[in-house]
């Protein structure tokens, strides 16, 4: 298996034009995306329709008028929206009711790797899940991709990606898989890299220090989402 690793918006914004048809993707949004869409499944969301506009979110709840709209700006939840995109705001029974989502990063992150042979949804809350739904898999590329923060890179994402690379243990690595599992390294506690991350301290001074906590416990959930025709599900475990 090849690992490559995608670090930055600039590279997600390529993918439309790179053959990923042989390839499986997993995406990483930690601070706060994709760790949210995990414990959602996690507790009994029934399907969760990521979209890249506010504009969708709401032309698909026209057509989904029992879906819940979730979704942030600017780490915001976005007005006119039942809940945000904190994690805690999925800790509960979601009475298999189906989410629409729509994120700074993550969604258009998914979206973007929509034409994959098969699209994960990656958080440190699942390592373990994946690294064996990977390793049963055995899919010939594995591409991992870091939603980043607006335009820029993001180093939990960076963080998560190593964590699921040293997981996979044996495989051939590109220089950017190379560069996250090193990284991931400097941080045997994944904590400690998500409260030096830019997104980490700027939540932990907006008094949301318990939500990094959160989307740093390793492995903590036996959940796979996986994306397919734009819809995401748990995998059957």
């Amino acid at each position: 298996m090849f690992i490559d690793v995608v670090l930055n918006p600039a590279e997600i914004a390529q993918l439309a034009h790179r053959d990923l048809s042989a390839t499986t993707c997993v995406v990483f949004d930690v601070l706060r995306a994709t760790s949210s869409m995990v414990t959602a499944l996690a507790h009994g969301a029934a399907e969760i329709y990521p979209v890249c506009t506010i504009e969708e979110a709401w032309e698909l709840k026209g057509r989904l008028p029992e879906a819940i709209l979730a979704g942030e700006r600017h780490g915001e939840r976005i007005a006119g929206f039942e809940l945000g995109n904190s994690p805690f705001e999925f800790r509960k029974d979601m009475g298999a009711r189906p989410l629409i989502t729509t994120t700074t990063n993550g969604t258009i992150a998914l979206r973007a790797c929509a034409h994959a042979r098969q699209v994960l949804v990656g958080a440190i809350l699942n390592i373990a899940a994946l690294a064996r739904q990977i390793r049963l898999d055995t899919p010939s590329a594995l591409l991992i991709v870091c939603a980043g923060t607006g335009a820029e890179f993001a180093l939990e994402d960076a963080a998560g990606a190593g964590i699921l690379i040293h997981a996979l243990a044996t495989a051939e690595l590109s220089d950017s898989a190379q560069a996250v599992r090193a990284l991931s390294a400097l941080y045997p506690n994944p904590l400690d890299a998500l409260l030096v991350a830019r997104n980490g301290r700027v939540l932990v001074g907006k008094g949301r220090t318990q939500e990094v906590e959160w989307c740093a416990q390793l492995s903590h959930y036996e959940v796979v989402p996986a994306m397919s025709s734009a819809v995401i599900r748990m995998l059957p475990r």
